[in-house]
């Protein structure tokens, strides 16, 4: 299931990330990797605040799309 149907404050671990190698490096370097889990802090108009690894990180739909949880 994407990241984008988690509801705000639940815990989830990060099962995979999709996309092209260039994403998936690009995600991986903000902490999201594989096992790392995630909560979604807040959400408006398709922009998600998400805690990963006790940092705050802001994350559009698009590459919120790409987290499976």
């Amino acid at each position: 299931m994407p990241l984008i149907f988690a509801k705000i404050g639940e815990i989830h671990k990060i099962v995979k990330i999709t996309g092209k190698d260039d994403v998936r490096t690009h995600l991986a370097n903000l902490g999201f990797v594989e096992g790392a889990q995630i909560s979604i802090v807040s959400e408006m108009a398709g922009n998600y605040i998400i805690n990963v690894r006790d940092t705050r990180v802001a994350l559009d739909k698009s590459l919120a799309k790409r987290i499976m949880i």
